[in-house]
Protein backbone atom coordinates (compact mmCIF):
# COMPACT_ATOMS: atom_id res chain seq x y z
CA UNK A 1 0.00 0.00 0.00
CA UNK A 2 1.41 3.04 -1.11
CA UNK A 3 2.67 5.64 1.80
CA UNK A 4 0.08 8.29 3.10
CA UNK A 5 1.47 11.82 4.10
CA UNK A 6 0.04 10.93 7.72
CA UNK A 7 2.52 7.21 7.61
CA UNK A 8 5.76 9.58 6.54
CA UNK A 9 5.19 11.90 8.66
CA UNK A 10 5.15 9.61 11.56
CA UNK A 11 8.18 7.95 10.30
CA UNK A 12 10.21 10.90 9.89
CA UNK A 13 9.23 11.68 13.34
CA UNK A 14 10.61 8.38 14.97
CA UNK A 15 13.55 9.01 13.47
CA UNK A 16 13.72 12.37 14.95
CA UNK A 17 13.44 10.57 18.35
CA UNK A 18 15.77 7.84 17.60
CA UNK A 19 18.61 10.57 17.18
CA UNK A 20 17.56 12.48 19.74
CA UNK A 21 18.07 10.24 22.74
CA UNK A 22 20.77 9.17 22.97
CA UNK A 23 21.66 5.06 22.60
CA UNK A 24 17.97 4.75 20.72
CA UNK A 25 18.72 4.56 17.54
CA UNK A 26 22.05 1.97 18.51
CA UNK A 27 19.31 -0.45 20.00
CA UNK A 28 18.99 -1.55 23.19
CA UNK A 29 22.37 -1.56 24.92
CA UNK A 30 23.79 1.06 22.88
CA UNK A 31 26.65 3.07 24.17
CA UNK A 32 26.04 7.11 24.67
CA UNK A 33 30.00 7.34 24.32
CA UNK A 34 32.93 6.64 25.21
CA UNK A 35 33.58 6.13 29.07
CA UNK A 36 35.45 8.27 31.20
CA UNK A 37 37.72 6.97 33.83
CA UNK A 38 38.53 9.24 36.92
CA UNK A 39 42.50 8.44 37.62
CA UNK A 40 43.66 10.07 40.81
CA UNK A 41 47.26 10.22 41.07
CA UNK A 42 50.45 11.73 42.55
CA UNK A 43 51.61 15.36 40.70
CA UNK A 44 54.57 13.46 40.22
CA UNK A 45 52.95 12.07 37.15
CA UNK A 46 51.94 15.59 36.03
CA UNK A 47 53.99 15.29 32.47
CA UNK A 48 53.75 11.73 31.47
CA UNK A 49 50.02 11.09 32.19
CA UNK A 50 49.38 13.71 29.06
CA UNK A 51 50.85 10.87 27.29
CA UNK A 52 49.54 8.23 28.74
CA UNK A 53 46.37 9.52 28.21
CA UNK A 54 46.65 10.26 24.34
CA UNK A 55 48.36 6.46 23.62
CA UNK A 56 45.61 4.83 25.21
CA UNK A 57 43.11 6.60 23.19
CA UNK A 58 44.21 4.71 20.63
CA UNK A 59 44.33 1.48 21.91
CA UNK A 60 40.49 2.25 23.22
CA UNK A 61 38.95 4.70 21.45
CA UNK A 62 35.51 4.00 24.08
CA UNK A 63 37.67 5.13 26.79
CA UNK A 64 38.60 8.23 27.90
CA UNK A 65 40.86 8.96 30.48
CA UNK A 66 40.45 12.08 33.48
CA UNK A 67 43.85 12.42 35.56
CA UNK A 68 43.22 14.90 38.78
CA UNK A 69 46.40 15.29 40.35
CA UNK A 70 46.60 15.44 44.34
CA UNK A 71 48.45 14.76 47.46
CA UNK A 72 48.51 11.15 48.94
CA UNK A 73 46.27 11.61 51.99
CA UNK A 74 43.51 13.50 49.98
CA UNK A 75 43.49 10.82 47.55
CA UNK A 76 41.94 8.70 50.12
CA UNK A 77 39.91 11.21 52.03
CA UNK A 78 38.26 11.17 48.20
CA UNK A 79 37.89 8.03 47.99
CA UNK A 80 36.03 7.97 51.80
CA UNK A 81 34.20 10.35 50.78
CA UNK A 82 32.99 8.68 48.06
CA UNK A 83 34.12 11.03 45.05
CA UNK A 84 33.95 9.75 41.79
CA UNK A 85 37.77 7.70 41.05
CA UNK A 86 38.08 4.50 38.91
CA UNK A 87 41.88 4.01 39.61
CA UNK A 88 44.38 5.04 42.14
CA UNK A 89 47.71 5.88 41.01
CA UNK A 90 50.07 6.68 44.65
CA UNK A 91 54.08 6.98 44.71
CA UNK A 92 54.49 3.96 47.34
CA UNK A 93 52.73 1.34 49.12
CA UNK A 94 52.60 3.31 52.44
CA UNK A 95 49.79 5.62 50.36
CA UNK A 96 47.97 2.49 48.50
CA UNK A 97 47.59 0.40 51.78
CA UNK A 98 45.80 3.64 53.41
CA UNK A 99 43.23 3.12 50.56
CA UNK A 100 43.43 -0.48 50.48
CA UNK A 101 39.55 -1.06 51.37
CA UNK A 102 38.37 0.66 48.83
CA UNK A 103 40.59 -1.10 45.94
CA UNK A 104 39.35 -3.88 43.88
CA UNK A 105 43.02 -5.58 42.55
CA UNK A 106 46.29 -6.16 44.45
CA UNK A 107 48.05 -2.64 43.48
CA UNK A 108 51.33 -3.11 41.01
CA UNK A 109 53.99 -1.64 40.34
CA UNK A 110 53.81 0.60 37.06
CA UNK A 111 57.20 2.89 37.33
CA UNK A 112 60.17 3.58 40.22
CA UNK A 113 62.32 6.21 40.66
CA UNK A 114 65.09 7.76 43.42
CA UNK A 115 65.51 10.55 44.99
CA UNK A 116 67.90 13.49 44.60
CA UNK A 117 69.46 17.01 46.30
CA UNK A 118 67.25 19.67 44.70
CA UNK A 119 69.01 23.56 44.44
CA UNK A 120 68.92 26.45 43.33
CA UNK A 121 70.21 27.17 39.78
CA UNK A 122 74.33 26.80 39.91
CA UNK A 123 73.80 25.17 43.39
CA UNK A 124 74.41 28.97 45.00
CA UNK A 125 74.97 27.39 48.46
CA UNK A 126 78.15 25.13 47.53
CA UNK A 127 75.68 21.96 48.82
CA UNK A 128 78.02 19.21 48.09
CA UNK A 129 76.18 16.14 49.86
CA UNK A 130 73.96 14.97 52.36
CA UNK A 131 76.12 16.10 55.02
CA UNK A 132 75.64 20.02 54.17
CA UNK A 133 72.07 19.43 55.24
CA UNK A 134 72.61 19.67 58.38
CA UNK A 135 74.45 22.98 58.10
CA UNK A 136 73.63 25.94 60.40
CA UNK A 137 71.59 28.79 58.66
CA UNK A 138 70.97 26.29 55.46
CA UNK A 139 67.05 26.50 54.49
CA UNK A 140 65.82 22.80 53.61
CA UNK A 141 62.43 21.98 53.08
CA UNK A 142 61.25 18.81 52.49
CA UNK A 143 58.01 16.39 52.43
CA UNK A 144 55.69 15.99 55.55
CA UNK A 145 55.37 12.76 56.94
CA UNK A 146 52.25 11.80 55.73
CA UNK A 147 53.28 11.82 52.32
CA UNK A 148 55.27 9.38 50.15
CA UNK A 149 58.34 11.57 49.26
CA UNK A 150 58.80 12.80 52.99
CA UNK A 151 58.49 9.13 53.83
CA UNK A 152 61.32 8.21 51.37
CA UNK A 153 63.17 11.57 52.56
CA UNK A 154 63.03 9.78 56.59
CA UNK A 155 64.42 6.71 55.15
CA UNK A 156 67.05 8.55 53.28
CA UNK A 157 68.02 10.56 56.10
CA UNK A 158 68.11 7.46 58.64
CA UNK A 159 70.45 5.48 56.11
CA UNK A 160 72.75 8.23 56.36
CA UNK A 161 72.76 8.55 60.28
CA UNK A 162 71.61 12.30 59.57
CA UNK A 163 69.81 14.30 61.66
CA UNK A 164 68.50 17.26 59.51
CA UNK A 165 66.35 20.64 61.14
CA UNK A 166 63.98 21.41 58.26
CA UNK A 167 61.93 24.66 57.88
CA UNK A 168 58.81 23.13 56.44
CA UNK A 169 56.71 19.88 55.65
CA UNK A 170 55.79 20.15 52.46
CA UNK A 171 52.23 17.73 50.52
CA UNK A 172 54.51 16.44 47.71
CA UNK A 173 57.80 16.36 45.69
CA UNK A 174 57.02 18.84 43.37
CA UNK A 175 55.61 21.27 46.40
CA UNK A 176 59.49 20.78 48.08
CA UNK A 177 61.03 21.77 44.62
CA UNK A 178 58.74 24.93 43.79
CA UNK A 179 60.14 26.10 47.29
CA UNK A 180 63.98 25.79 45.94
CA UNK A 181 63.14 27.16 42.34
CA UNK A 182 60.93 30.05 44.26
CA UNK A 183 64.57 30.95 46.26
CA UNK A 184 62.65 30.07 49.38
CA UNK A 185 64.26 26.92 50.57
CA UNK A 186 68.18 26.48 49.74
CA UNK A 187 67.56 22.92 49.37
CA UNK A 188 65.16 19.73 49.31
CA UNK A 189 65.00 16.25 48.48
CA UNK A 190 62.59 15.48 45.34
CA UNK A 191 62.15 12.43 42.83
CA UNK A 192 65.09 12.64 40.29
CA UNK A 193 61.68 12.72 37.63
CA UNK A 194 60.73 15.56 39.54
CA UNK A 195 63.89 17.63 39.05
CA UNK A 196 63.48 16.79 35.27
CA UNK A 197 60.89 19.08 34.75
CA UNK A 198 62.48 22.13 36.60
CA UNK A 199 64.76 22.39 33.70
CA UNK A 200 67.20 25.07 33.96
CA UNK A 201 65.06 26.19 37.35
CA UNK A 202 67.03 24.04 39.49
CA UNK A 203 70.41 22.29 39.85
CA UNK A 204 70.80 18.64 41.64
CA UNK A 205 73.22 17.34 43.89
CA UNK A 206 72.72 13.22 43.47
CA UNK A 207 72.63 10.95 46.93
CA UNK A 208 74.82 7.99 46.87
CA UNK A 209 73.27 4.88 45.46
CA UNK A 210 74.09 3.09 49.19
CA UNK A 211 71.98 5.40 51.01
CA UNK A 212 69.15 6.49 48.66
CA UNK A 213 65.98 4.74 48.12
CA UNK A 214 63.26 3.52 45.46
CA UNK A 215 60.50 5.42 45.18
CA UNK A 216 57.74 2.85 43.37
CA UNK A 217 54.41 4.10 42.16
CA UNK A 218 51.86 1.61 42.66
CA UNK A 219 48.53 2.01 40.46
CA UNK A 220 45.13 -0.29 41.05
CA UNK A 221 41.37 -0.14 39.92
CA UNK A 222 38.80 1.30 42.39
CA UNK A 223 36.36 -0.65 44.07
CA UNK A 224 32.58 -0.15 42.79
CA UNK A 225 33.21 2.54 40.36
CA UNK A 226 31.23 3.24 37.69
CA UNK A 227 33.77 1.41 35.10
CA UNK A 228 35.40 -1.56 37.07
CA UNK A 229 36.65 -3.86 34.66
CA UNK A 230 37.32 -0.85 32.06
CA UNK A 231 39.61 0.83 35.04
CA UNK A 232 41.45 -2.72 35.59
CA UNK A 233 41.81 -3.24 31.78
CA UNK A 234 44.34 0.09 31.93
CA UNK A 235 46.24 -1.08 34.76
CA UNK A 236 47.34 -3.78 33.37
CA UNK A 237 48.42 -1.66 30.16
CA UNK A 238 50.27 0.43 32.43
CA UNK A 239 52.46 -2.30 33.04
CA UNK A 240 52.88 -3.24 29.22
CA UNK A 241 55.20 -1.99 26.69
CA UNK A 242 53.71 1.10 25.33
CA UNK A 243 53.01 2.49 28.72
CA UNK A 244 57.10 1.38 29.70
CA UNK A 245 58.38 3.26 26.69
CA UNK A 246 56.71 6.61 28.09
CA UNK A 247 57.76 6.57 31.62
CA UNK A 248 61.43 5.51 30.71
CA UNK A 249 60.95 9.05 28.14
CA UNK A 250 60.13 10.87 31.46
CA UNK A 251 63.34 9.06 33.17
CA UNK A 252 61.17 6.28 35.16
CA UNK A 253 62.69 2.83 36.02
CA UNK A 254 60.04 0.52 34.92
CA UNK A 255 59.67 -3.04 36.25
CA UNK A 256 60.21 -6.33 33.57
CA UNK A 257 57.19 -6.85 31.32
CA UNK A 258 54.37 -9.27 32.87
CA UNK A 259 54.83 -13.21 31.66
Amino acid sequence: MPDSPRRRRFRVSALLVALAVPGLGAGCGGSSGPATLTVLTATSLTEVSDELGAAYAQVDPNVRLRFEFAAAPDMADRLSGHDPADVLVAADKAGMDEAAEYLAERPRIVARTSLTIAVGPGNPRRVRGLGDLTRPGLRVVVGAGTVPVGRYTRQVFAKAGLSVRWRSEEISARAVLDRVRSGEADAGLVYVTDLRSAGIAASSVPIPADVNVTAAFHAAAVRDGDHEEAASTFVSWLTGPSARKLFNKYGFATPPAPR
